[in-house]
């Protein structure tokens, strides 16, 4: 009996002496390798950089309602439109009729360009329009590209910029899509332009030659424009197009 005691006495002091070393004892740490950072503090973008798609939108939620009316309407009217002249208009008559009234706006481009002081580029622009409108037909065909006489886009809207004024608040025109307030009135003064240019050549009758001009225009415009509206795959089309539209604005205007 007193040697089971014993026994029994000698288990415990045992199992208490191994469980005090295994307390005492340092746990074993394992050494992990030092991972560089990804990124430098110097590729942190700035406050500035992180609202480069922040633009002057006053008016955005109208914006977006007009936005959503454009596509409603090129879905269901312009776009048919479109692609019924597209059907019923050989390839060689479509570009004739692109070349018409690309040739007929180089008149707002030489203006412009003139207006920029830009003389070089004006004199090259007035050369392309003679060719054009002679050799060419009155711009049916093309032939000054051929002589290397491009075409240089120019607006009333790139000559206010290029003379520092800004643009203003951002717009959705109905129909005619982006803008903005310096690009609508450069739109309105071009469009004043064309027509008074027009006009002294014949005396037109206004509702039987500027609605068809405008309306044959505004098609072949639509025809030459691939975009077609929540076909960008971005969540986010309306700023992505704002901030698009913007800097193809800046690089005219700064070209």
């Amino acid at each position: 009996m007193m040697r089971c005691a014993t026994m029994t006495k000698l288990f415990f002091t045992l199992l208490l002496v191994t469980i005090l070393q295994g307390c005492a004892s340092q746990p074993h740490h394992e050494t992990l390798p030092i991972i560089p950072p990804k990124h430098s503090l110097s590729e942190i973008p700035t406050s500035e950089e992180l609202t480069i798609i922040d633009v002057y939108d006053p008016l955005e939620p109208a914006n977006r309602v007009i936005y959503f009316f454009n596509y409603q309407f090129d879905k269901y009217i312009f776009l048919p439109a479109v692609n019924a002249y597209e059907f019923i208009t050989p390839d060689l008559i479509e570009r004739g009729i692109s070349n018409f009234f690309s040739n007929i706006r180089e008149t707002i481009n030489f203006t412009n360009t003139l207006l920029q002081l830009k003389f070089s580029r004006a004199l090259k622009t007035a050369a392309r329009f003679i060719v054009n409108s002679t050799i060419g037909i009155a711009g049916i065909w093309d032939p000054a590209t051929h002589l290397e006489l491009y075409q240089h886009r120019e607006d009333f809207g790139q000559t206010l910029g290029h003379y520092g004024l800004g643009p203003g608040p951002y717009l959705v025109i109905p129909v005619l899509g982006p803008s903005n307030l310096r690009d609508a009135i450069g739109l309105a003064a071009d469009s004043l332009l064309l027509n008074a240019i027009l006009s002294n050549i014949d005396h037109y009758d206004e509702l039987r030659f500027w609605l068809p001009f405008y309306f044959v225009e505004g098609i072949d415009q639509r025809h030459r424009t691939n975009f077609r509206y929540y076909e960008t795959g971005s969540p986010f089309e309306y700023d992505l197009i704002r901030f698009l539209y913007l800097k193809v604005r800046e690089a005219n205007i700064a070209k």
